[in-house]
């Protein structure tokens, strides 16, 4: 096992990641960082960058505690906090725990997020009935897409592959 592997699995195992935490319903202060200016995926998780702004890094560690919910069409709508969520909830959630975001809000709506274009740290893709992220290099999107042989195993996950974006408006938050 690497040494990244076993600091990682220390970390989660110390830290109580692994344990969802929408009981005490709060976001995440604190979670895995990785030297430089890109995030790394390992097993799922995704480590945030030690160079990001911390409102980056919580945003992060926000996806980290999706991961182990399922799609829920409308999910993350009514509330940050629930059972499920769907592409425009999880969205809405990592950008809220970064204080980006006061209240959830849909794919459509995000095609006029803050600013047109890409950001330096987080760029979100949306169109009508879609909508995903990429967050220091890593893509947070509900579909497990892909050009060739797109497939319906949905769930808020951290990718490492890329996708097309067309036919999506690029959009970032202020400043990021």
């Amino acid at each position: 096992m690497s040494r990244f592997c076993r600091k990682t699995l220390f970390f989660v195992a110390v830290s109580g990641i692994a344990m969802p935490v929408f009981g005490t319903q709060s976001f995440p202060t604190t979670g895995p960082v990785v030297s430089g200016s890109r995030a790394v995926l390992h097993l799922g998780w995704a480590s945030a960058p030690a160079d990001a702004p911390l409102a980056v890094k919580r945003a992060i560690w926000a996806g980290n505690q999706l991961r182990w919910k399922p799609y829920r069409y409308g999910g993350g709508h009514r509330t940050f906090f629930d059972r499920g969520y769907d592409c425009s909830g999880t969205i809405s959630y990592v950008l809220a725990a970064a204080g980006l975001m006061r209240s959830p809000i849909s794919s459509d709506e995000f095609r006029s997020f803050g600013r047109a274009g890409r950001g330096k740290w987080i760029t979100i893709y949306a169109r009508d009935g879609h909508a995903f992220a990429v967050i220091a290099g890593l893509r947070l999107d509900t579909t497990e897409w892909n050009e060739t042989r797109p497939n319906r195993h949905w769930a808020p996950r951290w990718r490492g592959s890329y996708r097309n974006p067309r036919r999506f408006k690029t959009r970032h938050p202020v400043g990021l």
